[in-house]
């Protein structure tokens, strides 16, 4: 049993893996800003596992802040989800990204490291292969310039979370590079709640679903796959939150910085989502195709195999599940948390 530290743990990937690490019998310390999450989420988690947890209301670029917190809780091991994670804000707001994501990244590293912390998992993602490696990706693929700024973010921070494991061999690092997350706790009591306009193909599904926008647009339906629209590798949350507890249980006793592809390996196109959800929920999504969107790639999907063989992971819950639970929270909390 470890006393783990989760930066961003309020937000969507960081509830249900603080649910996961209380279920496995560790400790957990929260530290969030509440900047796009709601302290609700951790209030659920609590009752769902009727466990508590530490909720810490701050920031990782504060520094005095968080040498408070590592001086008041003894951390083993540190799961880094904090950071801004809209591709196409980070393009009109660039610095407000390097700014959170990689001098907040730095501003943690430093305060981990007059703590005596030595052990991360690093929240990162699979945009670090940039736009010309062939799926499915391979960890060891040289990665390249993500076309986006938050993206850029991500490799940055994996690139300097190398370079840290090569000068000091304290340090214990994991990247665990994901795909496209979905779904929701089965009890449909915590889920994805993003604020304003959904960045993300899901919580505009389940929105239009439920009422709240008119209509989901599908950018693209040109694309050479096998229906015209974007493939992606889209994982169960759940699934994902277990490699978050894998990960870190790893790195507690192992040294370096090692990469995993955390995704199911099979593309999925947007338009089998939508159709897959009206079959599965039995809710039409009135839909429209729209123009492509700058920047998104045909298609992309993980080969995970890396993952299943050091970890000991595997993604487990089926397309259906994550449609079926990302629909289960919506209904329940159509406006999320508020």
């Amino acid at each position: 049993m470890a006393n783990i530290l989760v930066t961003g743990g309020a937000g969507y990937i960081g509830s249900h893996t603080c649910m996961e690490l209380l279920n496995a019998g560790h400790q957990v310390v929260v530290l969030d800003n509440l900047s796009n999450s709601s302290a609700e989420s951790l209030q659920r988690v609590q009752a769902l596992t009727q466990k508590s947890l530490h909720f810490i209301e701050g920031d990782i670029r504060d520094g005095a802040c968080l040498d408070q917190l590592f001086q008041q809780h003894k951390i083993d091991a540190v799961i880094h989800f904090a950071g801004l994670k809209a591709v196409g804000e980070s393009q009109q707001i660039p610095l407000a990204y390097f700014e959170h994501n990689i001098a907040g990244s730095i501003s943690l590293a430093q305060a981990m490291q007059r703590a005596g912390v030595f052990k991360l998992v690093f929240s990162s993602s699979a945009t670090v292969y940039g736009e010309y490696n062939p799926s499915p990706y391979q960890e060891e693929m040289p990665l390249s310039m993500p076309n986006n700024n938050y993206g850029y973010t991500k490799l940055v921070i994996e690139q300097m979370l190398e370079k840290l494991a090569i000068a000091d061999e304290r340090w214990s690092i994991a990247l665990l590079r994901y795909f496209n997350p979905v779904g929701a706790h089965k009890s449909g009591q915590i889920g994805e709640d993003p604020q304003g306009i959904p960045n993300n193909l899901m919580p505009y599904v389940t929105q239009v679903a439920v009422g709240r926008r008119e209509k989901l647009s599908i950018f693209g339906n040109d694309y050479p796959t096998q229906d015209g629209t974007c493939e992606r590798d889209f994982i169960h949350v759940v699934d994902l939150a277990q490699a978050h507890v894998l990960a870190v249980e790893n790195r507690l006793t192992e040294s370096g910085c090692r990469a995993w592809n955390i995704g199911t390996g099979q593309p999925i196109s947007v338009l089998k989502i939508k159709e897959t959800f009206e079959a599965v929920n039995a809710v039409q999504i009135p839909f429209e195709f729209a123009a492509r969107r700058d920047g998104d790639l045909a298609s992309f999907y993980a080969d995970c195999q890396r993952a299943q063989t050091e970890l000991g992971w595997q993604a487990k819950l089926s397309l259906e599940d994550m449609l079926a639970d990302s629909w289960n929270w919506q209904k329940q909390n159509p406006n999320g948390y508020r």
